[in-house]
């Protein structure tokens, strides 16, 4: 497939490292802002759109999880990237030159031991990769910037300390989003089903609304909660379960969900990716 791919960030951004992993042969292009991804994919400026949903240190990345159910567009497929944080210096920079880093405050937790065994302060940026360009521009030996290899390469940076991560399996889920759905489709491997739902006011909807899947034996690897509106009384659901909407035992399932909710929305049908436990 050729066509365009946006993603949120400058070139050299972890997103950017996502397009290049799961649509190679795509051209990627730099946006601004989530908000941005998803008016280009949903105008037919770009054909897929490519959103960080969350990260196996940091958490969810809240402003995508809330911006999905009212995106318009539809997951067509997921990616698991490894996320390397590396300490990017100008050319000839040393270790104990550096005094601050900057990364987007979601990188920040992701190496905050190494950061305070070397003295280091972090530093909030708006993106990854604009951290590290804005690190070239100043041509400062103690700045530095938190971001990936790819980002050193584009702005002609030193990596002065490589793989810097807390955590050893520090991973980034993202999700490929189309204008169009595809729910025919069938993997070689598991398939994924995303939706959004909310409960009737009545006592237990959503123990009862959870119970066909477990009696029908679907998985759900996801369930979380956000306010509607400002409200704290009308609350939606997001969910990930394995399997795919025509299969039997989610069929039921979905026909017990429908029977406790007054809304339910199928975001998106889609292989799992091989990294996914």
């Amino acid at each position: 497939m050729t066509g365009r791919i946006a993603f949120q960030g400058e070139l050299g951004a972890y997103s950017h490292q996502a397009c290049t992993q799961a649509r190679p042969e795509m051209e990627a292009v730099p946006c601004q802002t989530f908000e941005d991804v998803v008016e280009l994919t949903r105008s037919g400026a770009v054909d897929l759109g490519m959103l960080a949903v969350e990260n196996s240190t940091y958490g969810r990345v809240a402003d995508v999880h809330s911006l999905l159910p009212r995106a318009g567009l539809h997951i067509v497929d997921e990616a698991f990237v490894r996320v390397h944080v590396n300490l990017l210096g100008v050319p000839g920079a040393t270790l104990d030159q550096i005094t601050e880093a900057h990364g987007h405050v979601v990188i920040l937790p992701q190496c905050a031991g190494f950061l305070r065994k070397h003295g280091i302060k972090g530093k909030v940026s708006s993106d990854n990769a604009r951290a590290a360009r804005e690190v070239a521009e100043a041509g400062n030996p103690a700045r530095a910037a938190l971001a990936s290899e790819l980002a050193a390469r584009i702005y002609g940076l030193d990596v002065v300390a490589r793989h810097i991560e807390d955590h050893a399996n520090n991973t980034t889920r993202f999700l490929v989003m189309s204008r169009d759905p595809d729910l025919s489709r069938r993997g070689a491997g598991r398939m994924m089903t995303t939706f959004t739902f909310r409960v009737r006011n009545i006592p237990a909807a959503l123990y009862k609304a959870m119970g066909g899947f477990a009696t029908n034996g679907v998985n759900m690897t996801k369930l979380e909660s956000y306010m509607v509106g400002g409200s704290f009384t009308a609350t939606e659901f997001y969910a990930d379960i394995e399997g795919h909407p025509e299969d039997p035992n989610v069929k039921l399932a979905f026909d017990e969900l429908r029977y406790f909710t007054s809304a339910f929305n199928i975001l998106g049908v889609y292989p799992a990716d091989r990294e996914r436990g």
